[in-house]
Protein backbone atom coordinates (compact mmCIF):
# COMPACT_ATOMS: atom_id res chain seq x y z
CA UNK A 1 0.00 0.00 0.00
CA UNK A 2 0.63 3.45 -1.06
CA UNK A 3 2.21 5.36 2.33
CA UNK A 4 0.78 9.08 2.36
CA UNK A 5 4.36 10.93 2.27
CA UNK A 6 5.71 8.82 -0.34
CA UNK A 7 8.41 11.00 -1.74
CA UNK A 8 6.38 14.10 -0.42
CA UNK A 9 9.09 16.90 1.02
CA UNK A 10 7.98 18.12 4.32
CA UNK A 11 10.05 21.15 6.22
CA UNK A 12 9.22 20.59 10.22
CA UNK A 13 10.63 23.79 12.34
CA UNK A 14 11.38 22.70 15.91
CA UNK A 15 11.44 19.82 15.16
CA UNK A 16 14.87 18.44 17.28
CA UNK A 17 12.59 17.11 20.35
CA UNK A 18 9.05 17.09 21.42
CA UNK A 19 6.06 17.65 18.77
CA UNK A 20 8.09 18.66 16.03
CA UNK A 21 10.18 15.37 16.77
CA UNK A 22 7.50 13.10 16.38
CA UNK A 23 5.88 14.34 13.62
CA UNK A 24 9.13 14.82 11.72
CA UNK A 25 9.87 10.57 11.99
CA UNK A 26 6.18 9.63 11.84
CA UNK A 27 5.85 11.71 8.22
CA UNK A 28 9.83 9.73 7.67
CA UNK A 29 7.61 6.33 8.32
CA UNK A 30 5.07 7.78 6.25
CA UNK A 31 7.61 8.06 2.91
CA UNK A 32 8.21 11.96 3.50
CA UNK A 33 11.70 13.59 2.93
CA UNK A 34 11.70 15.75 5.81
CA UNK A 35 14.05 18.56 6.60
CA UNK A 36 14.42 19.01 10.24
CA UNK A 37 14.93 22.44 11.73
CA UNK A 38 16.25 23.49 15.02
CA UNK A 39 18.11 25.83 16.37
CA UNK A 40 18.45 23.75 19.65
CA UNK A 41 18.11 26.48 21.87
CA UNK A 42 16.38 26.47 25.94
CA UNK A 43 13.20 26.43 26.42
CA UNK A 44 13.23 30.29 26.75
CA UNK A 45 14.83 30.66 23.06
CA UNK A 46 18.29 31.76 24.36
CA UNK A 47 21.54 29.59 23.38
CA UNK A 48 22.20 27.38 20.14
CA UNK A 49 22.96 23.70 19.85
CA UNK A 50 23.27 21.62 16.20
CA UNK A 51 22.85 18.38 17.61
CA UNK A 52 19.07 18.68 18.71
CA UNK A 53 18.26 19.26 14.79
CA UNK A 54 20.53 16.24 13.44
CA UNK A 55 19.87 13.48 15.91
CA UNK A 56 16.74 13.42 14.70
CA UNK A 57 18.39 13.21 11.28
CA UNK A 58 20.05 10.17 12.49
CA UNK A 59 16.86 8.83 13.45
CA UNK A 60 15.51 8.84 10.12
CA UNK A 61 18.29 7.80 8.67
CA UNK A 62 18.77 4.74 10.98
CA UNK A 63 15.42 3.66 9.93
CA UNK A 64 15.61 3.60 6.27
CA UNK A 65 14.52 7.38 5.78
CA UNK A 66 15.52 10.60 4.58
CA UNK A 67 16.29 13.84 6.07
CA UNK A 68 18.44 16.38 6.33
CA UNK A 69 19.08 19.22 9.49
CA UNK A 70 18.89 23.10 9.21
CA UNK A 71 19.82 25.07 12.13
CA UNK A 72 18.56 28.37 11.62
CA UNK A 73 16.64 30.30 13.47
CA UNK A 74 12.98 30.78 12.18
CA UNK A 75 12.54 34.13 14.02
CA UNK A 76 14.64 36.14 11.75
CA UNK A 77 13.34 36.38 7.97
CA UNK A 78 16.79 35.73 6.62
CA UNK A 79 16.60 32.43 8.65
CA UNK A 80 12.93 31.39 7.53
CA UNK A 81 14.64 31.93 3.79
CA UNK A 82 17.80 29.42 4.97
CA UNK A 83 15.16 26.96 6.03
CA UNK A 84 13.14 26.65 2.92
CA UNK A 85 16.38 27.26 0.45
CA UNK A 86 17.98 24.35 1.95
CA UNK A 87 14.79 22.23 1.86
CA UNK A 88 15.06 23.22 -1.94
CA UNK A 89 18.59 22.74 -2.87
CA UNK A 90 18.50 19.02 -1.40
CA UNK A 91 14.96 17.96 -2.53
CA UNK A 92 14.12 20.13 -5.06
CA UNK A 93 10.67 20.86 -3.86
CA UNK A 94 8.43 21.28 -0.86
CA UNK A 95 4.89 19.81 -0.15
CA UNK A 96 4.03 20.78 3.29
CA UNK A 97 5.13 22.66 6.24
CA UNK A 98 4.85 22.46 9.68
CA UNK A 99 5.45 25.84 11.29
CA UNK A 100 5.95 24.01 15.24
CA UNK A 101 8.76 25.93 16.18
CA UNK A 102 8.22 27.71 19.59
CA UNK A 103 9.27 29.01 22.90
CA UNK A 104 8.05 30.31 26.62
CA UNK A 105 8.74 33.06 28.72
CA UNK A 106 5.59 32.76 30.91
CA UNK A 107 5.29 35.79 33.30
CA UNK A 108 2.22 37.20 35.61
CA UNK A 109 1.25 40.04 33.00
CA UNK A 110 2.50 43.09 35.59
CA UNK A 111 5.83 41.52 35.43
CA UNK A 112 6.13 40.90 31.73
CA UNK A 113 8.75 42.63 30.40
CA UNK A 114 8.82 43.59 26.62
CA UNK A 115 11.88 41.24 26.27
CA UNK A 116 9.21 38.56 27.30
CA UNK A 117 6.77 39.43 25.23
CA UNK A 118 8.61 40.16 22.04
CA UNK A 119 11.01 37.03 21.91
CA UNK A 120 7.95 34.55 22.15
CA UNK A 121 5.68 36.99 19.56
CA UNK A 122 9.00 36.76 16.91
CA UNK A 123 9.63 32.86 17.30
CA UNK A 124 5.62 31.82 17.51
CA UNK A 125 3.94 34.52 14.88
CA UNK A 126 6.57 36.04 13.14
CA UNK A 127 8.69 32.71 12.96
CA UNK A 128 5.28 31.64 11.60
CA UNK A 129 4.81 34.06 8.85
CA UNK A 130 8.42 34.27 7.74
CA UNK A 131 8.81 30.63 7.14
CA UNK A 132 5.25 30.28 5.32
CA UNK A 133 6.06 33.22 3.36
CA UNK A 134 9.30 31.87 2.26
CA UNK A 135 7.69 28.75 0.59
CA UNK A 136 4.53 30.36 -0.78
CA UNK A 137 6.17 31.09 -4.16
CA UNK A 138 6.88 27.48 -4.48
CA UNK A 139 3.45 26.46 -3.83
CA UNK A 140 1.80 29.09 -5.74
CA UNK A 141 4.41 27.83 -9.19
CA UNK A 142 3.75 24.24 -8.43
CA UNK A 143 -0.48 24.93 -7.82
CA UNK A 144 -0.14 22.52 -4.57
CA UNK A 145 1.12 22.48 -0.57
CA UNK A 146 -0.25 22.73 2.89
CA UNK A 147 0.73 24.85 5.77
CA UNK A 148 -0.16 23.39 9.18
CA UNK A 149 0.39 25.72 12.09
CA UNK A 150 0.66 25.22 15.95
CA UNK A 151 -1.60 27.32 17.95
CA UNK A 152 -2.51 26.55 21.40
CA UNK A 153 -5.99 26.62 23.68
CA UNK A 154 -3.51 29.16 25.93
CA UNK A 155 -5.24 31.76 23.23
CA UNK A 156 -7.93 30.13 22.18
CA UNK A 157 -9.37 29.42 26.18
CA UNK A 158 -7.08 31.05 28.12
CA UNK A 159 -4.27 30.31 30.45
CA UNK A 160 -2.83 32.35 33.45
CA UNK A 161 0.29 33.98 32.66
CA UNK A 162 0.49 33.59 29.40
CA UNK A 163 -0.26 36.89 27.56
CA UNK A 164 2.13 36.80 25.20
CA UNK A 165 2.53 33.11 24.19
CA UNK A 166 -1.77 33.43 23.51
CA UNK A 167 -1.61 36.82 21.52
CA UNK A 168 1.13 34.99 19.19
CA UNK A 169 -0.78 31.64 19.16
CA UNK A 170 -4.43 34.37 18.33
CA UNK A 171 -2.12 35.72 15.51
CA UNK A 172 -0.96 32.64 14.06
CA UNK A 173 -4.90 31.50 13.76
CA UNK A 174 -5.67 34.82 11.84
CA UNK A 175 -2.09 34.30 10.06
CA UNK A 176 -3.96 30.97 8.88
CA UNK A 177 -6.96 31.73 7.92
CA UNK A 178 -5.70 34.62 5.76
CA UNK A 179 -3.40 32.22 3.56
CA UNK A 180 -6.06 30.00 3.45
CA UNK A 181 -7.83 32.35 1.73
CA UNK A 182 -5.40 33.85 -0.31
CA UNK A 183 -3.93 30.92 -1.37
CA UNK A 184 -7.23 28.40 -2.43
CA UNK A 185 -6.91 29.33 -5.93
CA UNK A 186 -3.77 27.83 -6.37
CA UNK A 187 -4.59 24.35 -4.07
CA UNK A 188 -2.87 25.51 -1.21
CA UNK A 189 -3.97 24.56 1.80
CA UNK A 190 -3.34 26.24 5.69
CA UNK A 191 -4.75 24.73 8.93
CA UNK A 192 -3.93 25.33 12.83
CA UNK A 193 -3.12 22.26 15.28
CA UNK A 194 -3.47 23.45 18.99
CA UNK A 195 -1.65 20.19 21.20
CA UNK A 196 -2.62 18.59 24.53
CA UNK A 197 1.04 17.14 24.99
CA UNK A 198 3.91 17.00 27.25
CA UNK A 199 7.14 18.54 26.06
CA UNK A 200 9.92 21.01 27.66
CA UNK A 201 8.06 23.46 26.80
CA UNK A 202 5.17 22.25 29.29
CA UNK A 203 7.75 21.00 31.38
CA UNK A 204 8.44 24.99 32.10
CA UNK A 205 5.23 25.72 33.41
CA UNK A 206 5.46 26.73 37.08
CA UNK A 207 3.60 23.79 39.04
CA UNK A 208 2.71 26.56 42.32
CA UNK A 209 -0.80 25.35 42.89
CA UNK A 210 -2.68 22.34 43.15
CA UNK A 211 -4.70 22.90 40.36
CA UNK A 212 -1.96 23.59 38.02
CA UNK A 213 0.02 20.70 39.37
CA UNK A 214 -2.64 18.39 38.90
CA UNK A 215 -3.04 20.08 35.14
CA UNK A 216 0.60 19.02 34.30
CA UNK A 217 0.48 15.55 35.79
CA UNK A 218 -2.21 14.95 32.87
CA UNK A 219 -0.06 16.16 29.97
CA UNK A 220 2.49 14.43 31.30
CA UNK A 221 0.25 10.91 30.31
CA UNK A 222 -0.24 12.51 26.72
CA UNK A 223 3.00 12.20 24.96
CA UNK A 224 4.27 13.75 21.54
CA UNK A 225 3.40 10.93 19.19
CA UNK A 226 -0.04 11.43 19.93
CA UNK A 227 -0.15 14.57 18.00
CA UNK A 228 2.12 13.80 14.83
CA UNK A 229 -0.98 11.70 12.83
CA UNK A 230 -2.91 14.64 12.86
CA UNK A 231 -0.23 16.95 11.54
CA UNK A 232 1.10 14.56 8.93
CA UNK A 233 -2.40 13.80 7.77
CA UNK A 234 -3.03 17.87 7.27
CA UNK A 235 0.22 17.53 5.79
CA UNK A 236 -0.38 14.70 3.63
CA UNK A 237 -2.77 14.64 0.29
CA UNK A 238 -5.32 12.98 2.07
CA UNK A 239 -6.30 16.46 3.92
CA UNK A 240 -6.94 18.48 0.24
CA UNK A 241 -10.24 19.23 1.11
CA UNK A 242 -9.40 20.51 4.63
CA UNK A 243 -8.75 24.24 4.70
CA UNK A 244 -8.56 27.09 7.14
CA UNK A 245 -9.78 25.02 9.91
CA UNK A 246 -8.61 24.49 13.55
CA UNK A 247 -8.07 21.30 15.49
CA UNK A 248 -6.93 19.80 18.65
CA UNK A 249 -5.30 16.92 19.41
CA UNK A 250 -5.60 15.31 23.30
CA UNK A 251 -4.47 12.31 24.02
CA UNK A 252 -6.20 9.90 21.93
CA UNK A 253 -8.99 12.74 20.70
CA UNK A 254 -9.62 15.27 17.81
CA UNK A 255 -11.32 18.15 18.30
CA UNK A 256 -12.85 20.54 15.91
CA UNK A 257 -12.61 24.21 17.32
CA UNK A 258 -15.64 26.55 16.25
CA UNK A 259 -14.71 30.31 14.74
CA UNK A 260 -15.39 33.76 16.13
CA UNK A 261 -18.94 34.83 15.09
CA UNK A 262 -20.96 37.23 16.11
CA UNK A 263 -23.89 35.33 18.74
CA UNK A 264 -26.15 38.14 19.70
CA UNK A 265 -27.19 42.01 18.91
CA UNK A 266 -29.01 44.26 20.18
CA UNK A 267 -30.33 47.61 18.03
CA UNK A 268 -31.71 51.04 18.62
CA UNK A 269 -33.37 53.23 16.18
CA UNK A 270 -31.63 56.29 17.08
CA UNK A 271 -28.59 55.28 17.91
CA UNK A 272 -26.57 54.74 21.50
CA UNK A 273 -25.11 56.67 23.88
CA UNK A 274 -22.89 55.18 27.13
CA UNK A 275 -25.67 55.39 28.99
CA UNK A 276 -28.20 53.53 26.62
CA UNK A 277 -25.74 51.15 26.16
CA UNK A 278 -25.06 50.25 30.04
CA UNK A 279 -29.29 50.25 30.22
CA UNK A 280 -30.18 48.02 27.69
CA UNK A 281 -27.00 46.60 24.81
CA UNK A 282 -24.90 44.97 27.94
CA UNK A 283 -28.27 43.63 30.15
CA UNK A 284 -29.59 42.09 26.94
CA UNK A 285 -25.77 40.38 26.12
CA UNK A 286 -24.85 39.24 29.67
CA UNK A 287 -26.19 36.24 29.70
CA UNK A 288 -23.92 35.75 26.58
CA UNK A 289 -20.61 36.73 27.87
CA UNK A 290 -17.68 34.30 27.81
CA UNK A 291 -16.61 33.85 31.35
CA UNK A 292 -12.46 34.12 32.21
CA UNK A 293 -12.19 30.05 31.94
CA UNK A 294 -8.93 28.77 31.29
CA UNK A 295 -8.47 26.00 29.76
CA UNK A 296 -8.63 23.15 32.23
CA UNK A 297 -11.97 24.62 33.49
CA UNK A 298 -13.47 23.93 29.48
CA UNK A 299 -11.42 20.65 29.37
CA UNK A 300 -11.52 19.26 32.58
CA UNK A 301 -11.93 15.79 31.82
CA UNK A 302 -9.11 13.06 31.92
CA UNK A 303 -7.23 12.35 28.11
CA UNK A 304 -8.76 9.40 26.70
Amino acid sequence: MTKCMQDKVLVVTGAGRGIGRAIALLAAEKGAKVLVNDLGGSSEGEGADASAAQSVVDEIEAAGGIAVANHDSVAEPEGANNVIRTAMENFGRIDAVVNNAGILRDRIFHRMSIVDFEMVIRVHLLGSFYVARAAAPYFKEQESGSFVHFTSTSGLIGNLGQSNYAAAKMGIIGLSKGIAMDMQRFNVRSNCIAPFAWSRLIGTIPTDSEETAKRVERLKAMGPEKVAPLAVYLASDLSKKVTGQIFASRMNEIYLFNQTRPIRSAHRSEGWTPETIAEHAMPAMESNFFPLHRTSDVIGWDPV
